[in-house]
């Protein structure tokens, strides 16, 4: 029987863990069992979740199967572009310049901002009154 050859990478943004699994193949992508279209609903979180493929012209030739978890959508989208990355530099170790110039590569740390005890929230105070 002929070994499955595919690709891994792991994305991580905000919360949210997205799997990635990179086979070659046609372009047909899936996210957590559904259509790409169907999962991810607004044009900005296709073309993010999107990026790395059409930035190494890849996007035709394999097949992503990707397993999200954790925040939302968007940050999910984030998360899956920066597996796709992982995966890619994976199949072709010369990918990872161009990638990593476009930021595609590195972690984006930022995360919510905890709220403090007597505010409102992280940064925004209750209203104060003088009388």
């Amino acid at each position: 029987m002929a070994e499955l050859v595919q690709y891994y990478g792991t994305g991580r943004r905000k919360s949210s863990v997205a799997r990635i699994f990179l086979r070659p193949g046609t372009g047909v992508m899936k996210v957590n069992g559904k259509g790409f279209e169907e999962y991810f609903v607004t044009d900005v979180q296709r073309i993010i979740a999107r990026q790395s493929l059409i930035l190494t012209e890849t996007a035709n030739s394999f097949d992503v199967i990707a397993n999200c978890s954790g925040g939302g959508i968007t940050a999910q989208a984030g998360a899956v572009r920066m597996g796709i990355a992982r995966a890619l530099q994976e199949f072709n170790p010369e990918l990872r310049a161009k990638m990593k110039a476009e930021g595609f590569m590195t972690r984006d740390a930022r995360q919510k901002e905890r709220k403090k005890y007597g505010q409102k929230g992280a940064r925004k105070r209750f209203q104060f009154s003088k009388r």
